[in-house]
């Protein structure tokens, strides 16, 4: 029992660690949503219109198509008890492409309580020869795909 009441602070401890490592930095934290990516709360997401993205959607869709429609779908609508719809995502809308692009980078452990289907998110999705440009080109185009 004491271990479930460890398991949110230590992946507290080690999202803002990971943040802090690859230059996330500052106050903002990862929004939680029920069963898709991110594993500490943030703050609400801004009013007013989206950021532009820092990638290329034409490029990203590519790279979407290769990496990540293995789980979220060729439209990114999800696949049964894989990835999840992100084209609908509440944690998506309420998070900076800042925040995305660290969240990529790390994924999600199916032992996250956030993680309902159970399934792996891999950091990268599972392809580490993704660098920030190619996820910047993917959060640029899931932006557009985005309702």
């Amino acid at each position: 029992m004491k271990k479930l009441v460890y398991l949110p602070v230590v992946l507290l401890i080690v999202v803002a660690l990971s943040l802090t490592a690859c230059g996330g930095g500052g106050a903002e934290r990862l929004p939680q949503e029920s069963g898709s990516a991110g594993v500490a709360q943030a703050a609400p997401a801004q009013e007013g219109p989206a950021p532009v993205a820092k990638g290329d959607p034409t490029e990203g869709q590519k790279l979407f198509t290769q990496t990540c429609s293995a789980c979220h779908g060729p439209a990114g609508e999800g696949l049964p008890g894989l990835g999840k719809d992100i084209t609908r995502s509440e944690f998506i809308a309420g998070q900076s492409d800042d925040a995305l692009l660290a969240f990529l980078k790390v994924g999600r452990d199916p032992s996250d309580p956030l993680n309902t289907t159970g399934v792996a998110m891999p950091p990268k999705g599972g392809n580490p020869a993704l660098d920030d440009e190619d996820l910047q080109h993917i959060i640029a185009y899931i932006r557009t795909i985005h309702k």
